[in-house]
């Protein structure tokens, strides 16, 4: 079955995303080097690489079902913070962002009646899960231990 045109405009805007996605986490990362804050970038630069991995798959996945498959324009990401907790707040705002857009695009392949594509998206939605999960765990720590525990999260976060 070939993806539907519905479904393929949905998967450009998701492929987007993803990579709107990947720039703000380098651009968070150059944040943190800029701070001298290497584990933090690290963890960045690291989500950044997933993002991008993410974005592959869903172009791998869309042209093997025949879709129109592009790249578009993608709009500038912020590239200030107030301080650092402040980045991992939108680091979650963010995720779960994220996982609208997913849970959106499952329900267009739901409707869509596209089983396969329900199936592939399922990848999406527990990985959004887990990443909305990461960015609270990092939170916690913020709101535990405050600015004085972020020298103990940027070496946790430099062991990714």
């Amino acid at each position: 079955m070939k993806l539907t045109e519905k479904l393929t405009n949905a998967f450009n805007e998701q492929i987007k995303a993803e990579m709107w996605s990947a720039n703000l986490y380098s651009s968070m990362a150059i944040y943190f080097q800029s701070m001298g804050l290497a584990g933090c970038a690290n963890w960045m630069k690291k989500q950044a690489e997933e993002e991008l991995e993410h974005a592959n798959k869903l172009i791998d996945y869309g042209v093997t079902r025949g879709g129109a498959i592009k790249i578009s324009a993608i709009d500038a990401v912020p590239c200030k913070w107030e301080e650092p907790k402040a980045v991992f707040e939108h680091v979650y705002s963010h995720e779960c962002h994220v996982s609208e857009l997913i849970d959106n695009l499952m329900d267009i392949a739901i409707a869509e009646n596209d089983k396969a594509t329900q199936e592939f998206l399922r990848w999406f939605v527990n990985e959004q899960v887990e990443e909305e999960e990461n960015a609270q765990a990092i939170l916690d720590k913020f709101n535990v231990f405050g600015q004085h525990g972020l020298y103990c999260v940027d070496h946790e976060l430099g062991k990714r």
